[in-house]
């Protein structure tokens, strides 16, 4: 048998190795064309080839004699079924793009970039939340989400977006009804904002949806806010995956929050692999390794405030209720964190022995309850009022981190399947800042 390789050559995502058989007793070639191959493969075989001294032809023909020889049961994505990931090695990281929406102070940013993401466009009204973000990652979000045209949104392989949950939070709606006001989608000023997704995800048509809300989002008004949200993507297009998961597992403190990650049907006719991660295996982590050896002082109670909040525990308790303040352990875990933090500390009092009053969390401690790296940290740029709100509205890093490598292992199931990745932001007219730039003439 005689083989012959006659030529790669590059494409945009991968290279196309065509190799042509003869058989000596059959006057015809045939051809085998593989089209798209990963560029690490032939990274591989350029630096086997070299090493073994061998021509790609003389290579690649002795690989595939080999596998004929041993008669190689192999096992491809094209088989595995569709239900589960498949088991291949993941890159830790895969070039893609995304938009930061409702970003806060950028929980999915410095998660996703980790991954390998680039940020092409961000959005958060708040104009302390926006100065953090300035400090944390070089560039001011845009504002008012209701007054951004879908147009000037670049196109990208992910939205990531905590859109506004206190409507729908078991807090905000308990608020909201004491206070007469409306809640969920009756709620003009916050509610409605889902809906200003809806129309950004018409226009742009992001392969992949990355979206975080508050537990009670699935129970709120009998479970029909849901019904609308689910209704609403799937109306759109997208297989949905939505699961609660509690950041307990990735840091101290008990956080349920729900993570929805859609995908387009357009991308994906078939039901992609995605499965939300399983918990961390090991030791989970405690609150004595947040917390601060010398705190400063000020975070100390004063005596009338602990005095108050345990007379105030006391007659809720006496009533049957469970309101009262949260005095915790540092071999344990913490309550969760809300942004309401800043007004007395009671839903995480630290103890600190004796007869004096326990302390509330610095912010840097609600950082590191968070999860966030030391380089965010170590750089807070607002007070310690505009700190707390931050860290109690933000989204926990590594459980977004978590979910992403999932999202990834599908991403990269793409590229092994079909060969190519999703959206450019290149073709979109923009460049990476998101500004529109003008396109040459033909």
């Amino acid at each position: 048998m005689d083989w012959r390789v006659l030529g790669i050559s590059a494409s945009i995502l991968g290279t196309d190795i065509i190799v042509s058989q003869r058989f000596e007793s059959v006057p015809m070639n045939k051809q085998l064309l593989v089209r798209n191959v990963p560029p690490e493969i032939c990274t591989w075989i350029d630096a086997q080839r070299a090493q073994h001294n061998m021509s790609q032809q003389e290579f690649v023909l002795s690989v595939l004699d080999q596998a004929v020889e041993s008669d190689l049961e192999l096992k491809l994505p094209l088989f595995a079924s569709s239900a589960t990931v498949v088991e291949k090695p993941v890159p830790e990281s895969l070039p893609f793009t995304f938009i930061d929406l409702f970003a806060g102070i950028g929980g999915f940013r410095s998660s996703l970039e980790k991954l390998g993401g680039r940020c092409l466009f961000s959005s958060e009204w708040d104009k302390y939340s926006q100065k953090t973000y300035k400090a944390w990652y070089g560039d001011t979000p845009e504002g008012d989400i209701r007054k951004i045209k879908p147009a000037d949104i670049p196109n990208h392989d992910v939205m990531a977006a905590g859109f506004p949950c206190q409507p729908f939070s078991i807090a905000g709606v308990s608020k909201r009804q004491s206070l007469g006001m409306a809640h969920g989608f009756k709620c003009v000023t916050q509610g409605n904002l889902f809906f200003q997704l809806v129309t950004i995800i018409k226009a742009k048509r992001p392969p992949v949806l990355f979206l975080e809300n508050v537990k009670n989002l699935q129970s709120h008004d009998q479970g029909r806010t849901w019904t609308v949200i689910r209704e609403a993507l799937e109306d759109l297009g997208y297989w949905i995956f939505f699961q609660v998961i509690d950041a307990a597992a990735y840091v101290p403190q008990h956080r349920e929050r729900v993570y929805i990650v859609c995908f387009d049907k357009k991308e994906f006719p078939e039901r992609p692999p995605f499965e939300f991660p399983k918990k961390p295996e090991g030791a989970k982590p405690l609150l004595r390794d947040i917390l601060e050896p010398n705190p400063d002082p000020k975070y100390t109670l004063t005596p009338h405030l602990w005095n108050y909040l345990q007379r105030y525990a006391e007659g809720h308790k006496a009533k049957g209720n469970g309101f009262g303040f949260g005095l915790v352990t540092p071999e344990g875990i913490s309550r969760t964190l809300s942004a309401r933090y800043y007004k007395d500390g009671s839903e995480i009092l630290i103890p600190q022995g004796g007869n004096k009053p326990p302390r509330r969390l610095t912010p840097k401690e609600c950082a590191r309850l968070m999860g966030f790296d030391e380089k965010y940290q170590n750089n807070l740029v607002v007070s310690d009022t505009q700190a707390y709100r931050q860290f109690g509205n933000a989204v926990v890093p590594k459980v977004v981190e978590a979910v992403g490598k999932q999202i990834l292992k599908v991403l990269s199931w793409k590229l092994m399947e079909k060969g190519c990745l999703l959206k450019r932001a290149e073709t979109n007219g923009h460049n990476g800042n998101g500004k529109a730039v003008r396109k040459a003439r033909s």
